[in-house]
Order: structure tokens, then C-alpha cells, then sequence
């Protein structure tokens, strides 16, 4: 998989794409992240990116010219199945997205900062508009790393037990039950019997029961079917 990302400040994504599973995937060679600052792109002497919006009010916005020459320059060298721009009026990312981005092989991520991008950019070349919730960040960077993490850990190789990410909370419209490990007791609290059994049904079930139980108490919406399914 290939993601590019187009940002203003690309360096707010040097962490997230170089440390734990993301740098491991890209290590592996089974991830191909490239980072693309907008500024390169800018107009003029200045590399101007940003102006003041049409009808006043305050704040900037990221100007389109700029962002359609990066834009087309990347879709000149490959196909891309999804345009993903981030934004708070977006779709809400749930792991359904992840799972089904999970199987593109080209993704590109537009980060928007300040007031937001030209709403022609939208119009002309975004194939998907997704927000991480309703709340408002300085800018898509943030949430871009949330959606690359999400996806590429999800890629096969990536993580060591590949049943890992199969068994993640949300997979199956459950919340994931409780872990324990090593000591066995802690501060008067002991690890439940069934786990140190040696049962593998008796704890698949216990597990199961456990997952049902605490997504009826913490989030009964993922039992009633108001959120996105599979």
C-alpha cells in the first residue's frame, strides 16, 4: 500500500510515521508513506498557500491553486482509489472504514488547516471526506495520523499475530474484554480463573460473554444497530 499526505505543516507527522507499527510496516516494505508539503506547491516568490476568504470573516483558507498542482501531479504518476480529505463534516471514521480502506492499494490524504480548503478542491477531486469526531483540530494532520495507524496496522505481515487486529475492539461490533497479565495478584486483585485454566473453549466463551457485557454497559449503540456495520 502507498498513502501520500499533502500538508501545510508536515511536520507534525515525523513522529507517528517513524516509531512503533507504522515504521514497521514501511520498514517491511509493506507500506509506502510520502509526505508532500503544500508549501512546495505555493504561489508565487513567497509560496503563498493560504488567503482570506470571499465574504470576510476571520480566519484563512488553504487556497485551491496550490493544492490541485500537488493533486494532479500525484494522480500523473499513479491511480488512486480513494482522494481523503479530513475534515470535521466529514464521515465519522469507524473501523469498517479502516478494514475497507485496509484494502486499497493507493490512498491519498489532503490534511486542511486553518479555516479549511476551497471548497472547489472538494468538488473537483475528494472521492471521500472523513472526520476522527465532532470536534474541531487545528488542522487534519492529527486525524490523518489517525486514519494511517488504523488502516496500516491492519495490513497482513504487519503485526506479529496476524489475529491481533481480528480480535480489536469494534471488529465485530463489540467492545473487547478485559486482559491480564503477569502477576497473577495485585494489590488484592486476582487475574479471573478461567484465564489460567488452560481451557481454550471455557475462555473463549468467558471472553465472549465479557464482550457483550461490557459493550451493553459502555456502549449499548454498538448493540442496537445505529452503528455502521460490516
Amino acid at each position: 500500500m502507498r498513502i501520500d499526505i499533502i500538508t501545510a505543516v508536515p511536520g507534525i507527522l515525523d513522529g507517528v510515521l517513524n516509531h512503533s507499527i507504522v515504521k514497521r510496516a514501511q520498514d517491511k516494505g509493506l507500506a509506502e508513506i510520502v509526505v508532500h508539503n503544500l508549501h512546495e506547491f505555493g504561489i508565487g516568490k513567497y509560496r503563498q498557500i493560504d488567503d482570506y476568504p470571499f465574504g470576510g470573516g476571520a480566519g484563512m483558507v488553504l487556497m485551491a491553486e496550490p493544492i490541485s498542482r500537488c493533486i494532479e501531479q500525484l494522480k500523473s504518476e499513479r491511480h488512486y482509489d480513494e482522494v481523503i480529505y479530513l475534515t470535521p463534516d466529514g464521515e465519522t471514521f469507524r473501523q469498517p472504514i479502516a478494514n475497507r480502506l485496509s484494502l486499497a492499494g493507493n490512498l491519498m490524504l489532503l490534511c486542511g488547516h486553518y479555516k479549511g480548503i476551497d471548497q472547489r478542491i472538494r468538488d473537483l477531486y475528494i472521492t471521500k471526506e472523513i472526520s476522527v469526531g465532532d470536534y474541531v483540530l487545528t488542522g487534519g494532520e492529527l486525524a490523518a495520523a489517525i486514519v494511517i495507524d488504523s488502516v496500516v496496522r491492519l495490513l497482513p505481515g504487519v503485526l506479529g499475530n496476524e489475529e491481533s487486529a481480528l480480535s480489536d475492539t469494534f471488529q465485530d461490533q463489540l467492545l473487547a474484554p478485559q486482559v491480564y497479565t503477569r502477576p497473577e495478584h495485585f494489590q488484592g486483585l486476582s487475574v479471573p480463573e478461567v484465564l489460567l485454566s488452560g481451557d481454550h473453549e471455557k475462555i473463549a466463551a468467558w471472553r465472549l460473554e465479557q464482550s457483550h457485557e461490557r459493550t451493553l454497559k459502555l456502549r449499548p449503540d454498538l448493540l442496537s444497530g445505529t452503528s455502521e456495520q460490516l
